[in-house]
């Protein structure tokens, strides 16, 4: 599967979601999850990270995780996957067009919402820059849910 293989219920589903669950595997084989945002972008899935993070040194390691897509009712979307990590000098601008997506429903485009607080996209790019943060890339490998 790649990125193109989503069906379009399941693309639709990832593009009003944006809330989910990241689960990694720790050394000893057992899971390890927390709560991160998605988006498509491009066609790929997203989310953001920093190096320092466990579940990024998890992935280094082994790079398989499973992200549980969910919506406020029922709905859910869940994809093992395998991650690539984007931590190349562009990641800060990938990281403006992952939260662009994700915050698409912010009546001024010019802000983005960060750590609670409104940043320009200059701000918002430093920040980036400064936290050192990376893009996690999902590859689908199996795709199963009620959407």
């Amino acid at each position: 599967m790649n990125g193109s293989d989503y069906s379009d219920r399941q693309r639709a589903f990832l593009e009003k979601n944006h809330g989910a669950a990241m689960i990694t595997l720790r050394a000893d084989g057992t899971p390890h999850a927390v709560r991160v945002g998605v988006a498509l972008v491009d066609g790929k899935l997203w989310s953001s990270g920093v190096p320092e993070r466990l579940r990024t040194r998890q992935l280094r390691r082994d790079p398989r995780a499973t992200l549980f897509v969910f919506e406020q009712g029922y709905g859910y979307l869940t994809i093992e996957s395998r991650v690539t990590i984007l931590d190349a000098p562009d990641a800060a601008e990938q990281n403006l067009r992952l939260f662009d997506i994700m915050q698409s429903t912010r009546p001024d485009k010019s802000v983005l919402m960060w750590q609670g607080q409104p940043k320009t996209r200059d701000d918002f790019l430093a920040a980036m820059r400064d936290e050192r943060r990376l893009v996690y890339e999902f590859e689908p490998l199996r795709i199963y849910g009620m959407y």
